[in-house]
């Protein structure tokens, strides 16, 4: 079978380099482009490291962008043009951005996840059946932990498994979204969807749902160990991608949730 020829954005981030780390055990793939938003003069694995251009994607089949909201359109604007696939791990867009993205998916193919991982995204379809059963009577919070090295909070997956919540009552995320609390020892809940984020050491990842009525606490929840449960996700997106039509995807999509 013909190997995937991958591009990478944000190749010196964590995440980066994880990806490169996997892809080399993965026998779908051909790393060919490694990218930064700025110049950097050295190579990786025998590939020059280039800047997010028309020249540098053209090589590829599928991006992979891992970065920050900036750079992510920057690389869109060169994919739709050149009508690459993207796949889209980084988080913090706002609303404005997330429908910008929509309009970029009607030219191309882009699967877009808060989270690459198999069990956070059986986590938010859980989280999704849970809050349609309990109903408006149950109040709701999310608790999420992550290295001290990640800037946004709350983390894409924490908003990502709030709009699990709102989806499960039908509601609009953005009107649930309550207050964001940052290395709390304690939050309440509210009416509203409350997040408390912690930033300590190097911990990969736990994020925690929980669900009351005052009675009883209902509690699903996830612990990551490994950042390779990422990397090796986001190269199964890729791969699920590379035979898709234009539109807008979800690690949903791929894991084949109804």
């Amino acid at each position: 079978m013909k190997k995937i020829k991958l591009a990478i954005t944000g190749c010196m981030g964590r995440m980066g380099k994880q990806i490169i780390k996997s892809s080399k055990s993965n026998k779908d793939f051909v790393v060919t482009v490694l990218t930064e938003n700025r110049l950097i003069k050295r190579k990786i694995d025998g590939i020059n490291i280039s800047l997010n251009d028309e020249k540098a994607f053209k090589k590829a089949d599928v991006i992979i962008d891992f970065t920050i909201p900036k750079c992510t359109f920057e690389v869109l604007k060169i994919a739709a043009k050149l009508r690459k696939r993207v796949v889209i791990g980084t988080t913090g867009f706002t609303k404005k951005e997330e429908n910008l993205i929509k309009k970029y998916s009607r030219k191309i193919p882009i699967l877009k996840a808060g989270n690459m991982s198999m069990g956070i995204n059986l986590l938010m379809y859980l989280t999704e059946i849970a809050s349609a059963s309990l109903g408006n009577n149950y109040l709701s919070k999310v608790f999420e932990v992550h290295h001290r090295h990640k800037k946004d909070h709350p983390s894409g997956t924490a908003l990502m498994l709030g709009r699990g919540i709102a989806v499960g009552k039908n509601k609009d995320f953005y009107k649930l979204i309550g207050k964001k609390f940052l290395n709390k020892k304690s939050f309440p809940y509210g009416k509203k969807i409350n997040f408390n984020s912690i930033r300590k050491g190097e911990i990969i990842g736990e994020h925690e749902v929980r669900f009351s009525s005052g009675k009883e606490i209902i509690t699903l929840n996830h612990e990551a160990f490994d950042r390779a449960l990422y990397s090796e996700g986001a190269l199964t997106a890729a791969k699920w991608l590379n035979n898709k039509k234009p539109g807008l995807y979800s690690m949903r999509n791929l894991l084949n949730f109804k």
